[in-house]
C-alpha cells in the first residue's frame, strides 16, 4: 500500500505545481525597481546629442518611459498604439532608444510617427540593465517623486493601456507629491 501511495502523493504535488504555473502571466514578471527610485542616468537625445536628459530634469512630473529599438518587431506592431497614445497629451512619453542606431531609429519614428516627448539614447544597454530591462520592449510609469509605479514587459495593448496605463496614470496626476 504505502509503495502505491508515495507515487500518487508525489505525482499529486507536481501536478499541483504546474497547475498553478501555468496560470501566471509571463508578462507579469516581478521586478524589484516597482516602489523604488528609478535609476539616475543622463544621456543624449536622439537627433540631438549636443543635448542631454536625466533623471533629476523629470522630478515632479509623471511621465512614461518605452524602452524600444528599431530592430525589434514587437516594438514596431506597438508603436501605433504609442503614438495614439501619445495623442491624448495625458502624460509625457519618453523613448529608451536600447542599443540601436541611430539613423535606424529615426527613420522608424519619420516612417510610423514619433509618439515622444524625447527619445534617450542608450547605445550600450546600461541605462536599461539599470532598469532591469528584459528585452525591449518595456513600459514604466513613474511618479512625481521619480519612484517606478509599473513596469510592463512586452509590447503594450489596447487592453493593458486602458486597463493598467492610464487608470495609474490617471491616479498619480491627481496625486499631489
Amino acid at each position: 500500500m504505502n509503495r502505491y501511495v508515495w507515487p500518487l502523493l508525489l505525482f499529486l504535488v507536481l501536478a499541483g505545481f504546474l497547475a498553478f504555473g501555468l496560470r501566471l502571466d509571463p508578462r507579469e514578471v516581478p521586478s524589484p525597481l516597482i516602489g523604488k527610485p528609478a535609476p539616475a542616468f543622463t544621456t543624449t537625445l536622439l537627433g540631438h546629442p549636443e543635448q542631454t536628459l536625466s533623471r533629476q530634469d523629470l522630478l515632479g512630473k509623471v511621465w512614461v518611459l518605452n524602452v524600444w529599438a528599431s530592430w525589434c518587431v514587437p516594438c514596431r506592431e506597438e508603436h501605433p498604439l504609442l503614438v495614439q497614445f501619445a495623442r491624448q497629451g495625458l502624460v509625457p512619453l519618453y523613448g529608451l532608444n536600447y542599443k540601436d542606431q541611430p539613423a535606424a531609429a529615426e527613420a522608424l519614428l519619420r516612417q510610423g510617427g514619433n509618439p515622444y516627448t524625447e527619445t534617450l539614447v542608450d547605445p550600450d544597454g546600461r541605462i536599461g540593465i539599470d532598469y532591469g530591462v528584459y528585452g525591449v520592449p518595456e513600459t514604466y510609469v513613474i511618479d512625481r517623486g521619480g519612484v517606478i509605479r509599473y513596469k510592463h514587459i512586452g509590447p503594450l495593448t489596447p487592453a493593458v493601456i486602458r486597463d493598467k496605463l492610464e487608470p495609474l496614470v490617471r491616479q498619480l496626476l491627481g496625486e499631489r507629491g
